[in-house]
């Protein structure tokens, strides 16, 4: 397989998005960049720091704070400020609140700065989120879309909190979902759409291995059309 591929991998929450791009970067051996997670730690930050209604304050905390994501072991560390905060983002206030957070515009001008600097770091990168193949890498090698209905979504989320010990309301995770796809798809900045370029694949009936096997034959595909371009 080719080296040095961009392959972004947009989609709503619960898609199977980190799951599948943990999986395809490992079988590629490539950088795996969770940017999900670098909004989520910016949310755990302005909740630590009793800022989350105060936009200004949020965006000071996030052209301050060091975000850096290591895959390791087949799950993502994630450090804020030299601190792991892997488990802390994953929590329901943070799901909470990430989708208001994410639709900073300085806040994503500041993430995705971030992002395209960590993809540097790679000889190839799978890159993860919502708006990887429309602002981040409008020029990747590879647009996959991933999409789910609402309920398969919501039964994903409810078996992570219940595999991590936590109380599950599917009613709320439910409500969270479909609050939080409103507000990515309709927010001005890098709103969560369909590159026109993209793959869409609907994800709700298949297996993760499904999944990943779909977005490797992209790949190939891309690949083989860079080596005889």
């Amino acid at each position: 397989m080719s080296k040095g591929l961009i392959i972004a991998i947009d989609g709503p929450a619960g898609s199977g998005k980190s799951t599948s791009a943990k999986l395809t970067a490992k079988k590629l051996g490539y950088l795996y960049i969770d940017t999900g997670a670098m909004y989520r730690a910016v949310t755990f930050l302005a909740l630590e720091e009793n800022a989350i209604d105060d936009e200004a304050r949020i965006v000071e905390l996030a052209r301050k704070c060091k975000v850096n994501l290591k895959y390791k072991d087949g799950d993502v560390i994630v450090l804020l400020n030299d601190k792991n905060v892997s488990n802390e983002i994953r929590s329901p206030i943070v799901n909470a609140h990430v989708s208001d957070v994410s639709k900073i515009s300085e806040v994503r001008k500041l993430m995705v700065e971030k992002q395209r600097t960590m993809a540097k770091q790679g000889n190839g990168v799978v890159m993860e989120g919502r708006d990887i193949g429309t602002v981040v890498f409008p020029d990747a090698d590879v647009k996959i879309f991933l999409t789910a209905s609402l309920d398969e979504r919501t039964k994903r989320r409810a078996n992570e909190y219940i595999e991590k010990g936590s109380n599950v309301v599917i009613d709320d995770i439910r409500s969270n979902l479909s609050s939080r796809d409103k507000i990515d798809s309709g927010r001005n900045d890098s709103p969560l759409t369909k590159a026109s370029d993209a793959i869409e694949v609907d994800t709700t009936n298949i297996t993760i291995e499904q999944q990943v096997i779909k977005i490797l034959e992209e790949v190939k595909k891309a690949a083989d059309k860079k080596i005889f371009s």
